[in-house]
């Protein structure tokens, strides 16, 4: 059967499930460069965790039977209770510049301050200038700038992983001296 095509398929909203996890993960592993924010990791229970959360802030944007995209939001930022945390998104590139992200940012956010949140919070790397317009046009602003220092280690850890600190003071961007799996 012939995948449909990204221009002539409607595109609607639903509520993340367990069906949905391995599309998910796949367009996640495609589309994030999770080495410019190395603190972050992509897997498998950064997705599960959320089907477990007591809001349901979670959306898949479904194109017929095709994944166009979807956000993962929830009710636990780490410095305030009353914060919702808009904490991943992402469009299949077949589907960008069609309203899906903001469709999914606001039925995310929607979902967030129905059930309490009195602000939604995101993070968005330097960067990344789709996301930020993505995010202003949606009305958020930019709160807090956060600088991520690191301190090379020494002796065998500091040669099995972390991250390229030359390639960093070259360009401003991690990039991972090894792969964990994740």
């Amino acid at each position: 059967m012939p995948t449909p095509d990204a221009h002539d398929s409607e595109i609607t909203l639903h509520p993340l499930r367990p069906e949905h996890l391995p599309a998910v993960l796949e367009l996640g592993e495609r589309v994030y460069d999770t080495d410019a924010m190395p603190y972050t990791g992509w897997s498998l229970t950064a997705v599960a965790t959320h089907l477990d959360a007591s809001v349901p802030a979670c959306r898949v944007a479904m194109a017929g039977d095709r994944l166009a995209g979807f956000v993962l939001g929830s009710m636990t930022f780490e410095q305030r209770e009353d914060w919702g945390y808009l904490e991943w998104i992402a469009v299949d590139p077949d589907f960008q510049g069609r309203g899906v992200a903001g469709r999914l940012v606001q039925d995310c956010c929607a979902a967030l301050t129905e059930a309490g949140a009195s602000s939604v919070v995101t993070d968005v790397e330097v960067n990344n200038t789709a996301s930020a317009t993505l995010m202003r046009r949606n009305g958020f602003t930019e709160g807090v700038t956060v600088t991520l220092f690191v301190r090379p280690g020494s002796g065998e850890a500091a040669h099995r992983g972390g991250i390229s600190l030359p390639h960093f003071a070259r360009t401003g961007r991690p990039r991972p001296t090894h792969r964990d799996g994740r």
